[in-house]
């Protein structure tokens, strides 16, 4: 899936290769042939000396290869958001802002062909990180980039999903449940308690069910054959995730 495949070397360390036709070049490693390398897809092959494992390219690698702008949401978080808030193949989802275009990437590979991701963001650079990592993830036709600021209102409507990734997310409540279907699903993500509160407040406003906010703990494990002990380098706070759902009447 997708136009990259990963090169991971005997260290961990990822490369992420675009895979087009003919020569493909990549700086510190060298010029391979694209055809060569999809038919050596989970084999080892030799660069310059050095051997690497070719890999399809999955979500996390594209995360963790992908061009840095703004700070990208953690996995965790992400894999909580796409459950949460119901995204399946075919929804259609409103995201604010683009960011580093890392939670795009996820929305439009679960979304799929048979969907559709509108991404708004105010800063043009993010967006043209953004843009740039969901085409090189192979997924720029399930994307509409969009600078606007969607606290103002978005002229779409009936989306299955609206995720807010903004500094005020409480602003874009109101532009949220008007672009949401009956029964659609909004999430927030939040770095301190402050935003979930003002958030929660707003979402009390309108007419919105199966309010609750959630904060994930991930801790590796270190598995050896001398014992099981858990990784000093746990992921703890990231930020808070908000979820609601709209309807038309309340109790």
């Amino acid at each position: 899936m997708g136009s990259l495949l990963i090169l991971l070397d005997d260290r961990g360390r990822k490369h992420a290769v675009p895979v087009g036709e003919g020569v493909v070049r990549l700086r510190g490693l060298g010029t391979f042939d694209a055809a060569k390398l999809r038919a050596s897809i989970g084999r080892r092959i030799a660069v310059g000396g050095k051997a690497f494992l070719v890999l399809e390219a999955s979500s996390r690698d594209l995360r963790e290869t992908m061009e840095r702008g703004p700070q990208t949401l953690a996995m965790k978080d992400l894999a909580a958001i796409l459950y949460e808030a119901n995204i399946v193949a075919g929804a259609r989802v409103l995201e604010a802002g683009s960011g580093s275009g890392g939670l795009t990437v996820a929305l439009a590979r679960v979304a799929g062909p048979s969907g559709r991701v509108v991404s708004y963001d105010l800063r043009e650079e993010s967006l043209r990180v953004a843009r740039e990592n969901v085409g090189r993830a192979g997924l720029s036709d399930a994307v509409e980039f969009r600078r606007g600021d969607v606290r103002v209102g978005v002229p779409e409507r009936d989306f299955d999903a609206v995720v807010l990734d903004l500094l005020d997310p409480w602003s874009a409540i109101p532009a949220a449940w008007d672009a949401l279907r009956p029964c659609g699903h909004l999430a927030t993500f939040s770095p301190n308690m402050e935003q979930v509160k003002e958030t929660v407040a707003a979402i009390r406003q309108r007419p919105f069910v199966d309010v609750r906010t959630i904060e994930l703990i991930e801790r590796e494990m270190e598995v050896r054959d001398v014992g099981v002990r858990p990784s000093f380098a746990a992921l703890g706070h990231t930020g808070y995730l908000t979820f609601a759902r709209k309807v038309l009447d309340t109790f």
